[in-house]
């Protein structure tokens, strides 16, 4: 477009140009707007989340618009950190990192406005830092920083007495649970700054933060101090007092000064018993948050039997179909569209359209070992490939390493080795979730969205000669029940 004003041969009329003159204005506009750019933006400042409770990203677009048909992508410090993924008019949760499955939702109810707030749910240590919000059309895209800040409380400052230093009383004083890092400080009577004798602050592997501070209190200094732990995220904090008597310090009086030994050993044990406490208190909260998916899960158990038209000819099944074990033959058995005829698998005679069911399977020590769920449309002729996306929603053991189907893979570790594991189908809520009965743990769990009929899936493999079965077990009304006969 060069931008001349329109010429007109001689004895040409303005009204004869005025179409043509027009219909180039509206191409000009349609192409304008065919063009709009957009920004996106989000909050100016932090956003605080307390630690075990859930945060709210707010993020859209100016000027407003609908985002339903675009990409919308929240991911950390790198694109391919993804956090949530909103693409083709649904949630994706097949690049979504193992660390935020099952705790982030994006919330749609203004997205014709261009707005996508993203959900986290169960905050954690390591949820703290930047993220960034972006989004995707035909033509264009932008991003946008937010930060998020988690802030915790610790515990309640335990104080004990532990000698004698330096002509003094040696008192220490210590608190955990906190995140970010704590500020610590000793305080006397009129709530002014002590000096402390030693400070020291480490964090756990849960990425909590404690905090262990000392104070040497002398006879001539004030003898009634108060140590305060602060988050200074928070501006809150908290705070124990403890009054060094007179008997701690040494007299000429050699019963005196045992006595205040006495004391101080007492003293010491006392809060040393505390923290102890303390610390099985919470180590208790974590197994019993970790045996509660279980739990609840139980109760939904179902009776699964195998379906032996379904199974591949080398595979043998028990007359009562609970049973399942990779055979060195393959069987003369009729090639009906329903048998798998590559991979050695089976799946469960039940058929899951909604609800929640779950049942157990003995893995025993087998060392290699299939199992999980899929669409009973799932082609079972040729070469199986475990993803979502193909209907597979599959946990597995090779080589001593365990492994769930999305994509990319997921590699997760366990401290003790299962002996059974517990399947937990959840449809409305689309999740999939796997149980180590052997130590009552959760090892994995797979979100989406169903559609379509669901079945359980069994693959028995073989290691050498190692040809142990898959065994469906009943599921024990209480935890501890009894082991597959």
């Amino acid at each position: 477009m060069t931008g001349k004003v329109p010429s007109f041969a001689p004895g040409s009329t303005v009204s004869s140009a005025l179409p043509g003159y027009v219909s180039l204005c509206l191409t000009l506009q349609v192409h304008r707007l065919a063009s709009v750019q957009f920004t996106v933006t989000g909050p100016d400042h932090p956003i605080t989340a307390s630690l075990g409770g859930e945060a709210v990203l707010p993020c859209h677009l100016s000027p407003r618009m609908s985002a339903e048909d675009m990409e919308v992508r929240w991911f950390r410090s790198k694109y391919s950190e993804v956090v949530h993924l909103y693409r083709d008019g649904q949630d994706q949760y097949g690049e979504q990192m193992p660390e935020y499955r099952g705790r982030t939702e994006l919330l749609k109810d203004d997205i014709t406005d261009g707005s996508f707030s993203l959900r986290i749910r169960d905050i954690q240590p390591s949820d703290d830092g930047q993220y960034k919000c972006f989004f995707q059309s035909s033509v264009s895209y932008e991003d946008a920083f937010l930060e998020l800040q988690v802030a915790g409380l610790g515990s309640a400052p335990v104080i004990s007495v532990e000698g004698h230093q330096g002509g003094g009383i040696w008192v220490v004083c210590r608190s955990a649970g906190w995140y970010p890092q704590p500020k610590a400080q000793w305080r006397d009577l009129q709530g002014q700054l002590l000096p402390s004798a030693s400070e020291k602050i480490s964090q756990e592997a849960d990425g909590l933060f404690q905090t262990e501070i000392a104070i040497v209190v002398t006879e001539e200094s004030n003898q009634k101090v108060s140590c305060c732990v602060r988050n200074p995220r928070l501006n809150q904090e908290r705070e124990s007092a403890i009054y060094v008597t007179e008997l701690f310090f040494p007299r000429v009086n050699p019963w005196t000064v045992a006595l205040g030994v006495i004391l101080a050993v007492l003293l010491s044990l006392a809060g040393y018993c505390f923290w102890r406490q303390h610390r099985a208190k919470e180590a208790l909260r974590s197994e019993m948050k970790r045996q509660k998916g279980l739990i609840r899960a139980r109760r939904y158990a179902v009776d699964v039997t195998l379906d032996p038209a379904t199974a591949h000819p080398n595979l043998v099944l028990s007359e009562d179909r609970k049973h399942v074990r990779r055979g060195n033959t393959k069987q003369d058995l009729p090639d009906n569209p329903e048998r798998f005829d590559h991979c050695y698998c089976v799946l469960g005679a039940e058929r899951f359209t909604g609800g929640r069911h779950y049942w157990e399977v003995e893995v025993g020590h087998k060392m290699r070992w299939d199992l999980g769920v899929c669409r009973e449309s799932v082609n079972r002729k040729g070469k199986v490939t475990y993803t979502p996306k193909n209907g597979y929603w599959v946990v597995w053991l090779r080589g001593g390493e365990y492994k769930a189907s999305t994509y990319p893979r997921t590699v997760f570790t366990m401290s003790i080795r299962p002996n059974r594991v517990g399947i937990f189908l959840d449809y409305e809520a689309g999740e999939v979730s796997f149980y180590n009965v052997t130590d009552r743990s959760h090892l994995f769990t797979f979100t989406g969205t169903f559609s379509g009929t669901l079945r359980p899936y069994f693959h028995p493999c073989r290691s050498g000669k190692n040809v142990a079965p898959l065994m469906i077990c009943p599921v024990p009304a209480e935890l501890g029940g009894d082991l597959c006969p």
